[in-house]
């Protein structure tokens, strides 16, 4: 599943007002349709990031790979899961060392859950921020388009902005 097909499910579960649901968040993270092992070709494929990036954030300690008989790598359910979420913050943004410290949290069980949730709550509020500077930004390209005689097209949500 590319990114592209992965962000239209995602831009589906958004309601009217632009909030996700936790069901939409479930079922946007809900790996049923993906086969119990994948090798790095077909996981690479799925998540539409290259095998040169999967092995780095394997060698980076972000995700354990087990190894088949011959030395393949086999990614199960939950290697797939965490590359899933891996990815998501990363796209937002989220620096690699703090990456690496919440994996590590994660690892190290459900007594780091107020850290990891600091650190998320953290991260939203630097993704708000991000998300408000951009769209002061749009306006003002479109201004400038609407300037220059040109139309506004659909937002990303695919409603007319016109």
């Amino acid at each position: 599943m590319a990114t592209d097909e992965l962000m239209a499910r995602a831009l589906a579960a958004i309601g009217d007002d632009g909030t996700v649901s936790v069901e939409a968040i479930h079922r946007l993270a809900d790996l049923a349709d993906v086969p119990e092992s994948m090798t790095i070709a077909e996981v690479s494929e799925y998540l539409d990031i290259s095998p040169h990036t999967l092995r780095y954030y394997e060698r980076a300690g972000l995700v354990d790979v087990p190894r088949d008989g011959t030395g393949y790598r086999v990614y199960d359910a939950s290697a797939i899961r965490r590359l899933v979420f891996i990815t998501r913050m990363r796209l937002s943004g989220m620096a690699m060392r703090d990456l690496q410290h919440y994996v590590e949290l994660a690892d190290a069980g459900e007594s780091t859950v107020p850290e990891r949730l600091d650190m998320l709550l953290e991260h939203r509020d630097t993704l708000r921020r991000r998300i408000r500077e951009l769209t002061l930004s749009l306006v003002a390209t479109e201004f400038k388009i609407a300037t220059y005689g040109g139309e506004t097209g659909p937002d990303v949500t695919g409603k007319d902005r016109r």
